[in-house]
């Protein structure tokens, strides 16, 4: 089978560090281009270069993006009206008005899409999920705490910096969670967005569970975890090196190749969304 085509649309840190990469490297995927608002950038990923978006899509079959969430929101309803499928960053917009409006030109074109939740493509995250369902979970936690938001660490982006933890890594938790204990039926958050944030979730058939999110902690930090208690037992999602990078190509090409049908997909992004507007609206600034 021919690799898919995929155009890539933009050409910040995580654009240098994971799409262009893994769109090069696996042998699903072909980088046929790459469209930025900054053309010198965009040269350095040795993909040729489009000025002009539209010329971007008249070379590609589906796109990827590594841009910010209201620049995704925007740019994705026209690569999806432009018949694309759509390979989008967490999370799905900046609002959750954007993020329906995404959503809604996605469904309307009848075009795949698929979500970059990183850590739900890993091994180790499907061999904890298959755990989480057989021991009847009830509960549960997670923590991911870094000091991205400081000094001048490449992903302090200014959209991160307005938003915070919740916006960002918030999609990740909240995800996987879920997809631990049940679909997220209510939130209930405190603290503050650029500070520390509290979740308590309750989850579809009574389970309930804490998450904690920070980008500003300092120091020697511990990785994210998360840990799930059920009825017969517990499953720890161990820390791990695995790049589940060549799973996304692989998968999203199987999304474009198939049209669609991918569980993880822009409905998918803005039900995430829902939850963490909702979050945010109940924290200080």
């Amino acid at each position: 089978m021919e690799p898919v085509a995929v155009g890539l649309i933009g050409a910040g840190p995580w654009a240098r560090m994971a799409h262009a990469p893994m769109l090069v490297k696996s042998p699903h995927t072909r980088l046929a281009g790459v469209w930025a608002r900054r053309p010198e950038a965009a040269a350095d990923l040795g993909a040729p270069v489009f000025e002009r978006i539209e010329d971007l899509f008249d070379a590609c079959e589906a796109v990827a993006f590594s841009v910010p969430p209201a620049v995704q929101a925007e740019l994705g309803v026209r690569a999806a009206r432009a018949g694309k499928a759509l390979l989008l960053e967490k999370p799905l917009a900046d609002s959750l008005e954007d993020a329906r409006r995404l959503a809604d030109a996605i469904a309307e074109a009848g075009v795949g899409s698929q979500m970059v939740l990183t850590l739900r493509y890993a091994v180790q995250t499907r061999t904890f999920l298959a755990r989480c369902h057989e021991i009847e979970p009830f509960g549960g936690h997670a923590a991911n705490i870094s000091g991205a938001l400081l000094g001048d660490h490449p992903f302090a982006t200014p959209w991160r910096l307005e938003r915070g933890a919740l916006l960002d890594v918030g999609p990740h938790v909240i995800d996987l969670l879920a997809a631990a204990l049940g679909p997220v039926t209510g939130v209930r958050a405190h603290g503050r967005s650029l500070g520390w944030t509290g979740l308590l979730l309750e989850h579809e058939g009574g389970a309930v569970s804490e998450a904690s999110l920070c980008m500003a902690a300092v120091g020697d930090l511990p990785p994210a975890t998360f840990a799930v208690y059920g009825r017969t037992g517990n499953a720890v999602l161990l820390p791990f090196d695995d790049d589940p990078l060549d799973v996304i190509a692989e998968e999203f090409a199987t999304t474009v190749r198939n049209g669609g049908g991918h569980p993880l997909d822009a409905a998918h992004g803005l039900r995430l969304q829902r939850i963490i507007a909702e979050a945010e609206a109940q924290l200080a600034p």
